[in-house]
């Protein structure tokens, strides 16, 4: 299975790349996004490894299990030839209805079929008030008119 863009990246295909990512991940489809990593593709994420599609699955079911209302923003930070470094930000409550804004970098590496195969996570959540929310959009696909991290202040 080819999914583009595959390396090689470009400044351009990095950012469709994690548009992409970001689109899926705001869908919340733990089955379809564990499709665009390589069968064996490993992760870190805060303190927990998982190993291939089936891990992957329940690692993001457990997360929106959790996390409610989730909105994610991904930016690209840098990228070479098969990897790209991506920072982010996400805002989402749980089940106490307590707001947290999550920052973090992701490194990914991807295969020649442009598969991630590597997905290296670092996280922090704050504790924010609903009123300090800066993701307003209906749930899934960010508009392609809301402000990102950069223009946020994030």
């Amino acid at each position: 299975m080819i999914r583009p863009p595959v390396p090689p990246f470009t400044a351009e295909t990095a950012r469709i790349k994690i548009r992409a990512a970001e689109d899926a991940w705001n869908n919340q489809d733990p089955v379809k996004i564990s499709l665009a990593y390589s069968a064996d593709s490993d992760w870190r994420n805060r303190s927990e490894f998982v190993k291939g599609r089936d891990e992957i699955q329940g690692l993001l079911s457990r997360k929106w299990q959790r996390e409610h209302e989730y909105r994610l923003i991904k930016e690209l930070w840098a990228f070479s030839e098969n990897r790209i470094a991506v920072r982010f930000a996400y805002e989402s409550r749980d089940g106490d209805n307590n707001w947290f804004r999550s920052y973090g970098n992701e490194n990914w590496e991807f295969d020649e079929q442009g598969l991630m195969r590597r997905r290296i996570a670092s996280i922090n959540d704050l504790a924010i008030d609903e009123a300090k929310r800066k993701f307003h959009w209906p749930l899934g696909r960010r508009p392609d008119d809301h402000p990102g991290l950069s223009e946020l202040g994030l």
